[in-house]
């Protein structure tokens, strides 16, 4: 008889908890798949740490195969479910499709960025749920504050070191709080010609920072951020956004280069597509997890509406101290569906929430206990090395390390602003440009900006925003994202090294394999555009200079043979005794 077939969707808090404890419960009785676009589970409550500068992208990052035993692991992005055929049909990393049989179905997809009819809040604003988006805003801010100390002018300077963050949730509080102490350690090593300091505004439109916390956590907070210069303004939001700065409801005027998003969640557009009873966008369950009238399908974290038995008529709450609790009580009703333990209801108690400010500076209540000031530093550090799966001596030794040494403030260009659009089923996931096949080098007699623009900051079909109309600006040439200098690592080659000639001002390696996913629930195709056909390596011509001939290199030696049926053409060994370098 075969194994029953468990398949997961997302390795969140809800999934990566739920395959955890099904691998010790099943033990070898089941096929657990676990399906979700990365190889690592997110330690979200860590990314703003990241951004700032105090803890390297690994260490939020546990690696999936060395913590989960006994289960499957399969890169993709699900855009299909046949809930009658009992299949999921999901897309890999490179646009290759495949589908997943099951017995048992637990959705855990977790969350996207949630979007307001605000004009121009799509187009220049970007959000802050995944790595890639973490990356991005280092290096754009770090951009920022460098080009401000370069600039001769108060107003571009003004401008460029203003970051607004919309959301004091705790996300948007802890950015702000990190980001302000980011930028001023920066501001010290290399002071601006204007005297000028950075400036970060925290928007919101309810009454405090905060409003999910007790109001005595929220006073604390505000004073934390208001002494160490964050503009807060409760009550206002962002009317529009432009290029160049945006519009509050106050009706003021703020020129800024970087817009944060942070106003909160939404259920994954996945479950939409099932047809099934939805509460707000999330998927109806019972106290069991379970989807009525559907036994083999359960559904937990962001994407699931729990009831809360402590609250009739409520549903428990999208956050991770939910999630990680939806995973262990799904895992074991899953295995009682198949024979083994009991069924469980979810019931939560509420143990407090943390807010890391920065610093040794916290908010933070546990079971109750409101605290503030290093108390609440020490129990939020102590709190999240608990709650992490892994990873706990790498991330200790980056705080400690933070604590006797200097921030490196570099930008290293690895994320560009196109390639994390705030409107994106897949915020863990860099968009891959449409217009690049995989592995090419860029087009040929032109440079690619931050934002992939031309001298005259037009949009390019397939290509992101341009960079003259981003947050950020157009990136200085020979600068992480501009246009890099000839003979240097990512710009024009020797014309006798291998390879022969590159497009000149290309970057570095090009943008190699697919990106996005394909199917239901917004998601795009392959190739980043809606439907389109998954592409795949090595289909593409490859792209050439149209400046002077390439240089055949070096002629063979008179004695060398000619290249027979049986003799591949390659490189040529010298026959003057003299080494060089590549050969063997």
């Amino acid at each position: 008889m075969s194994r029953p077939r468990i398949v997961i969707v997302g390795a969140g808090f809800a999934g990566y908890r739920t395959a955890r404890t099904l691998s010790r419960l099943t033990r070898h009785q089941a096929d657990i798949t676990l399906l979700n676009p990365t190889d690592y589970f997110l330690y979200l409550p860590l990314l703003p740490q990241v951004a700032a500068g105090i803890l390297e992208p690994r260490r939020v990052s546990v690696s999936l195969s060395a913590t989960l035993p006994r289960v499957r692991l399969v890169l993709g992005e699900a855009d299909g479910i046949d809930l009658d055929g009992r299949t999921v049909h999901y897309t890999g990393p490179e646009g290759g499709e495949g589908t997943l049989s099951y017995d048992r179905l637990v959705l855990a997809a977790g969350s996207v960025n949630k979007l307001l009819p605000i004009p121009g809040v799509a187009e220049h604003a970007h959000g802050f749920r995944g790595l890639p988006e973490a990356l991005y805003l280092r290096d754009h801010v770090t951009r920022q504050v460098e080009l401000a100390a370069a600039a001769g002018d108060r107003a571009e300077c003004a401008a460029r070191c203003t970051f607004v963050v919309v959301g004091a949730g705790y996300t948007g509080t802890e950015v702000a709080a990190h980001g302000q102490m980011y930028t001023d350690a920066q501001v010290r090593k290399h002071p601006m010609r204007t005297g000028m300091r950075p400036r970060w505004m925290l928007l919101d439109v309810a009454e405090r920072v905060l409003p999910e916390m007790d109001e005595r956590l929220s006073r604390t907070a505000e004073r934390v951020l208001r002494q160490r210069g964050v503009d807060v303004r409760m009550g206002t939001s962002v009317k529009e956004a432009t290029h160049d700065g945006v519009l509050l409801t106050d009706g003021t005027r703020v020129d800024t280069r970087t817009l944060v998003w942070c106003v909160g969640v939404r259920p994954d557009p996945l479950v939409q597509s099932l047809g099934l009873p939805m509460e707000r966008g999330r998927l109806l369950v019972d106290p069991h997890l379970q989807v009525p009238g559907r036994p083999e399908l359960f559904a937990c974290g962001d994407v699931a509406a729990v009831p809360d038995l402590h609250q009739p008529g409520q549903y428990t709450p999208m956050t991770a101290q939910h999630a990680w609790r939806h995973g262990k009580v799904c895992a074991h009703n899953v295995a009682a569906s198949l024979g083994v333990g009991e069924r469980r209801v979810y019931r939560h108690r509420d143990m407090g929430f943390v807010v890391d400010l920065g610093g040794a500076k916290a908010a933070a209540n546990p079971l109750g206990v409101p605290m503030s000031g290093p108390a609440a530093g020490a129990v939020t550090r102590g709190y999240h090395l608990a709650a992490m799966p892994g990873n706990r001596v790498r991330v200790a030794a980056d705080w400690l390390l933070d604590a006797v040494l200097p921030r490196q403030a570099v930008q290293l260009g690895l994320v560009r602003s196109w390639s994390v659009p705030l409107e994106s089923a897949s915020p863990e996931v860099a968009r891959v440009r449409a217009d690049t096949p995989p592995g090419a080098l860029g087009r040929a007699g032109g440079s690619r900006s931050d934002d992939d623009t031309g001298e005259t900051g037009t949009r390019r079909p397939g290509g992101g925003e341009a960079a003259r109309t981003q947050p950020g600006g157009e990136p200085a040439k020979n600068q992480p994202g501009g246009e890099p200098a000839k003979n240097q690592p990512g710009g024009e080659p020797a014309k006798n090294q291998p390879g022969g000639e590159t497009a000149k001002g290309t970057g570095a390696g090009g943008r190699a394999g697919a990106g996005g996913t394909a199917g239901a629930g917004g998601r795009t195709g392959a190739a980043g555009k809606p439907g389109a056909p998954p592409r795949s390596p090595g289909t593409h011509a490859p792209v050439r200079s149209a400046g002077a001939p390439r240089d055949p290199g070096p002629e063979p030696p008179a004695d060398q043979p000619p290249p027979g049926p049986d003799i591949a053409p390659g490189p040529v060994r010298r026959t003057d005794r003299r080494a060089e370098e590549g050969d063997s």
